[in-house]
């Protein structure tokens, strides 16, 4: 029996071996024959979206968002970092002091795409070449991202805002292809350049950014640091290649279209040289100051208080704009307000000189006219703010001294001359003459 038993196990394994490759053939056809399971990832596509400027001061600058396409769920969500409320308690404090909070969100893309339409600003959309496996990534990110808990961040005009976001979760998800591209690339620009031209189409908005950011955006940025503007992440991207799920090299931007295109006049490349317009309008308040003390000298009443009253408004508005960029300096964290060489040219002691110009209205001089216009404090305080303007300039031979400010150099320095000899109490061409005589005047 045992004899039996032995010579019939190998006639056993051969079958159950023959039966093993049978059924693993059978599930090779099987799996052959059932459609392959889809990388995880692969049912997202990504965009770069790019928005144009608009008519409001922060719209100067562009804007953009990731949008993601998800063909499993059919959901379109465009994903922005530039969200604010004007109407938030702390909305203005915060925005004095440079402690700004936004926040991210996401939204319906068509409903994004109108209303860009309808504010008339260019739409500019980029398939960017990311395998699944980033694309699942940069999507759980912006989910974990847009959580309430997570959404706010502190904003920094130039190095964190919606354009950075954008851009650092681009690299992320690429593992930082896009900085290694681009950081040590010099862009040839400041961040005064890009403000500058994006601003001179509104006047106030060009000269409050002239006077209040100082040297710190005077620095010439990379390619990575130029990604702070919207329309700048858009066209450096176009350069930049990555791996395929393959490893092979391809472009990072598949496909460019355009969503919209806004009828506005297009972008600025440079920003354009105001020296003479502010140089005119600097002589203009000379020529004013002088005349009018040529007037009062003539024995017009009238000339003498037009001109105080004149040379009392312009130091009242410089005084006010050096108190405030003072402040900026000492008391904010408005870090591209600091080390600002326009407070020589618009300084606090114009506040000063305003007082004491204004005190001066109500007095007369024994000869009446320009005589005893102003004490001789009041003279040598004006003569100490010219002097301040005209420091401002020579300083520039030191390297420490670089700012870019000549338009304000152009605008103050000769209004600041101007009321300075309008307010001597011997005019240069009138030396050795017996102009004023107010020995007891000290205002």
């Amino acid at each position: 029996m045992r004899c039996a038993v032995g010579r019939g196990l190998p006639s056993l394994v051969i079958a159950s071996r023959y039966r093993l490759l049978v059924c693993s053939a059978a599930f090779a056809l099987l799996a052959r024959a059932l459609p392959a399971q889809p990388e995880p990832g692969s049912e997202l596509t990504v965009y770069l979206m790019t928005m144009g400027p608009g008519d409001e001061v922060w719209e100067k600058f562009g804007h953009n968002a990731i949008w993601i396409h998800d063909s499993v769920r059919n959901t379109d969500v465009a994903y922005n970092w530039g969200l604010f409320d004007f109407d938030a308690a702390d909305f203005f404090p915060r925005f004095l002091k440079g402690d700004m909070r936004y926040w991210m969100g996401g939204f319906d893309k068509e409903g994004t795409l109108d209303f860009y339409r309808r504010a008339n600003r260019s739409v500019w959309v980029q398939e960017l070449n990311l395998t699944p496996a980033q694309r699942l990534s940069l999507d759980r990110s912006v989910e974990w991202n847009a959580l309430p808990e997570n959404r706010y961040y502190d904003y920094d005009y130039f190095r964190d805002n919606c354009s950075t976001r954008v851009r650092d979760a681009l690299d992320s998800a690429l593992g930082g292809v896009i900085q290694r591209a681009t950081a040590d690339v010099q862009s040839g620009t400041t961040y005064r350049s890009h403000t500058r031209r994006l601003t001179q189409d509104v006047p106030w908005i060009y000269l409050g950014t002239l006077l209040g950011l100082g040297q710190p955006v005077d620095r010439q940025i990379s390619r990575w640091e130029e990604m702070f503007l919207p329309v700048r992440l858009h066209d450096d991207i176009l350069g930049i290649r990555v791996a395929d799920a393959s490893g092979r090299s391809v472009p990072l931007v598949k496909s460019d279209a355009v969503l919209f295109v806004s009828s506005r006049e297009p972008e600025r490349l440079e920003p354009a040289n105001h020296i003479g317009v502010y140089l005119v309008a600097g002589m203009l308040v000379l020529f004013v100051s002088l005349l009018l003390r040529y007037l009062a000298g003539g024995g017009s009443n009238g000339a003498r208080i037009s001109l105080l009253v004149v040379t009392g408004l312009w130091s009242l508005m410089v005084g006010v704009l050096g108190t405030a960029l003072a402040a900026l300096w000492a008391f904010t964290n408005h870090v591209y307000s600091y080390q600002n060489e326009n407070l020589l040219q618009a300084n606090p002691l114009s506040l000063v000189l305003t007082m004491m110009i204004l005190a001066s209205i109500g007095r007369r001089g024994p000869a009446g006219g320009g005589e005893g216009m102003v004490g001789s404090r009041t003279s040598k305080l004006a003569w100490m703010v010219a002097g301040l303007a005209t420091a401002g300039i020579a300083l520039k031979i030191l390297p420490a001294f670089h700012q870019v400010n000549g338009e304000i150099i152009a605008l103050m320095l000769p209004a600041h001359l101007g009321i300075a000899l309008a307010l001597s109490r011997t005019l240069p061409w009138n030396k050795g003459k017996r102009v004023i005589e107010m020995p007891a005047a000290t205002s």
